[in-house]
């Protein structure tokens, strides 16, 4: 994970390169954190895909109910409305 100072860092190094441009080891620095970043950001994506459930859709109820408080939860198949 990135901290917040590293950020504030990339952050000070971008400004600083719009402005004046960078020494050659700013620009190793710059290249590293950013890095980081970028890994840090995938690593976390990759994590939140990981998590996802799919879900067997034949398990739920797929018409439209006109009446929102039908009291179904989750709409699962088998469910009582007049609808089935």
């Amino acid at each position: 994970m990135v901290s917040k100072e590293q950020i504030a860092r990339i952050n000070e190094l971008y400004k600083k390169q719009k402005n004046g441009g960078l020494s050659e080891e700013e620009k190793k620095e710059q290249a590293y954190l950013r890095r980081l970043y970028i890994d840090s950001m995938k690593s976390n994506l990759k994590s939140q895909l990981d998590s996802i459930k799919i879900v067997d859709p034949s398990n739920y109820c797929n018409h439209q109910h006109k009446d929102k408080d039908c009291g179904h939860s989750g709409h699962r198949k088998g469910c009582s409305c007049k609808n089935h």
